[in-house]
């Protein structure tokens, strides 16, 4: 597959403000990627595949990130949700049978 790089530029005062504190330019590109892919998924730009995948991080570490900034994994409307209950129910149902 074909790579497109995406660049963030800095002024030098700023890189030099951010690696005071430790940042590196990789570190400073990983985290920009993670937050990145973690706005796009939150805004539905991105599946969480596709999130996880521009994150550099596993589906399940990705998961992990979202929830520890409170973004929902898993986004249902009302209906949704009573479908999903309803078919609980019904599979519940016919275990006890």
């Amino acid at each position: 597959m074909e790579n497109v790089q995406a660049v963030i530029n800095l002024s030098k005062e700023l890189y030099l403000s951010l690696s005071a504190y430790g940042l590196t330019e990789e570190k400073i590109a990983g985290e920009s990627r993670k937050l990145f892919a973690l706005k796009c998924f939150k805004e539905k730009v991105l599946s969480m595949g596709m999130a996880a995948e521009l994150s550099g991080l596993s589906k399940w570490d990705f998961i992990e990130y979202a929830s520890d900034n409170n973004v929902p994994v898993v986004d249902y409307d009302q209906d949704e949700i009573k479908r999903e209950f309803e078919t609980v129910d019904n599979l519940s149902k016919r275990l006890k049978k």
